[in-house]
């Protein structure tokens, strides 16, 4: 059995629960099946296992360097990327016409779900570069998908995106790197961009980066921002003015360079505008929200191999006795271990069933029959991404920290995998959009965009499963807890916005998402006991019991949670600075 992934969990929640066979009927998808599908499924476990893993701690132990010329990283990240590209899984969910292979994209979240659990830092090269070449294919004219995204696609270019910068942080507004019109039609850049992931190395021979800048003259604040394609090296093969400045060392995820990078400290750097002028952060939110979800699968792969190898080592590891017993059993026997297990099996599980639902939803997006049932699935997906990036980034994260405890010391060693998983893990909830940051996009944006449409949609998919649930024995009292929760969502949302001010609205919104996010799980969890039916066995009854553990330990923790939210508490308002 891999400890990367559960492919039982996969099959399952792929083709059990969600029926991502009955894609096949698209036109999209036509020339698939379950067959093509477990091809796919079985190459990326492959390349997985034998490529990616095995110089997972020695990318941790050997991060990048800088010599002051060049960037320099453990060969063994080249290897597994050629051998990467050449599979064709970059592509695996592009249109055929780029040389895709219009698999679904529930597909093709399964594959990249295996890669992150497997080394979470030589994968990031990988998944950047697509989800660069996917907004350059959706906005990007002619000529840049020839010249810049066909080379990404073959392996030979890499891609980034360039949004934060030293003074701005995640305040896009305040993003300060101007771009000057040229008489040929190119701009000229000037600034530095922070926090860079893939800003530099020697894996290819390019580096496309997306930039956001402000053109001369454009309003202040995101209206004002404009999108470049700002490339390391010229089409005609001269260096462009692009600087690595240094490398960031990070407590984890070390295996991808972090950079800072300098814009312009000579004439200033060549860039190609993507589109019109000030549609920069429009055009960047779909590589944004790309990467969202892509932060989601990522935090949950990292929890999922984190609690397998727990689970694993506690079930070998024997050490003390259980009450009235003489002989010493395996750790899992014990009740706190068990707890600590269901724990992890509960987050890991239901975040990766919230994954791959968005990603349906994405093919439900691009493919449902009716324009009604596109826009619908688009406006669900909306809803749902602030949480599927953050509740997978804080709980996931938690389900590591249990794996090292339920190793006891050797989990705070590097001996064991463990201790990486966690530090790799805590990257997730701060890039691609901190916690504080999806939560007001979620109760700021979210619910309430096209007069509450967005919460509407959420509530109803929900109750949809209590009905679908019934009455039946093995999920009844799940169903009522879960239209309890539903019905208080709606009251708190409501509560929250009957005020005038802003400010006090938005004052917990950290707490709403993670109290949203909990019921999403909860709802996710209660969907997938519908498709377990009646089914017998140990992977069933694994089911049952994770979602046992969740309504009966986590689902209850959101009653203080929505209790403080309907007293619009203040506290974090009112407390002076001065006081902290």
């Amino acid at each position: 059995m891999s400890l990367l992934m559960s492919r039982r969990d996969l099959d399952f929640l792929l083709y059990e629960w969600l029926e991502v066979e009955k894609l096949t009927t698209r036109d999209r998808y036509a020339d698939h099946s379950r067959e093509t599908f477990d091809a796919a499924l079985d190459l990326a476990t492959t390349i997985a296992t034998e490529h990616f893993a095995p110089h997972n701690k020695l990318a941790d132990a050997n991060e990048p360097t800088f010599d002051g010329e060049r960037v320099h990283l453990i060969p063994e990240v080249a290897k597994a990327l050629e051998v990467y590209f050449g599979s064709g899984l970059l592509t695996a969910s592009m249109d055929e016409q780029v040389g895709g292979g219009q698999l679904p994209q529930v597909v093709s979240s399964a594959l990249m779900s295996w890669f992150q659990a497997a080394n979470v830092g030589t994968s990031g090269y990988a998944f950047l570069t697509a989800a660069n070449a996917n907004l350059l294919l959706a906005h990007g004219s002619p000529e840049q998908i020839e010249t810049w995204v066909l080379p990404m696609l073959e392996g030979r270019y890499f891609g980034t995106m360039c949004l934060s910068e030293p003074g701005a942080g995640s305040s896009l507004a305040d993003v300060a790197t101007r771009a000057e019109p040229q008489a040929d039609g190119s701009y000229r850049l000037f600034g530095n961009k922070m926090w860079i992931s893939g800003g530099e190395h020697d894996l290819s021979e390019n580096i496309v980066h997306l930039v956001l800048a402000r053109v001369a003259g454009a309003p202040a604040g995101v209206k004002g921002l404009s999108l470049f394609i700002v490339p390391k090296v010229l089409p005609d093969g001269a260096r462009n003015d692009v600087t690595l400045a240094g490398l960031n060392h990070k407590m984890g995820y070390r295996g991808t360079t972090n950079t800072l990078l300098n814009f312009g400290e000579g004439n200033g750097a060549v860039g190609d505008l993507i589109g019109v002028e000030g549609r920069g952060l429009a055009y960047m939110f779909h590589m944004m929200n790309e990467a969202r979800i892509g932060v989601g699968i990522g935090a949950m792969a990292l929890g999922y191999t984190g609690y397998l190898k727990s689970l694993q080592y506690a079930k070998e590891r024997v050490q003390g006795r259980p009450v009235g017993s003489a002989e010493p059993v395996p750790i899992a026997e014990h009740p706190d271990v068990k707890r600590m297990l269901l724990a992890q099996k509960s987050y890991v599980e239901g975040a990766l069933g919230l994954l791959l639902y968005c990603s349906r939803l994405v093919d439900e997006e691009k493919t449902a029959e009716t324009e009604e049932s596109r826009a619908a699935a688009h406006l669900l997906l909306d809803v749902l991404t602030p949480v599927a990036k953050s509740w997978p980034s804080q709980w996931c994260l938690a389900a590591n920290d249990l794996a090292i405890q339920v190793h006891g010391g050797y989990g705070y060693t590097r001996d064991y995998d463990v201790e990486q998983h966690y530090r790799d893990n805590r990257l997730n909830p701060i890039h691609e959009g901190t916690h504080g940051i999806q939560g007001q996009d979620l109760l700021g944006r979210k619910v309430v965009m096209a007069d509450g449409a967005g919460l509407v949609a959420l509530l109803d998919a929900m109750r949809a499963t209590v009905e679908r649930a019934g009455d039946a024995a093995s999920s009844s009292g799940y169903a009522a807890a879960l239209r309890a929760n539903v019905d208080r969502i709606a009251e708190v949302t409501a509560t929250i916005w009957s005020q005038p001010d802003p400010v006090l609205g938005l004052a917990n919104a950290s707490t709403y998402l993670e109290a949203v996010g909990h019921t999403v799980i909860a709802w996710i969890w209660l969907e997938q006991l519908v498709a377990v039916g009646a089914a017998s066995g140990d992977f069933y009854d694994g089911k049952r019991a994770a979602a046992a553990y969740y309504f009966g330990y986590e689902l209850p923790k959101t009653g203080p949670q929505f209790d403080l939210l309907m007293r619009l508490d203040r506290t974090t308002i009112d407390t002076p600075t001065a006081c902290l």
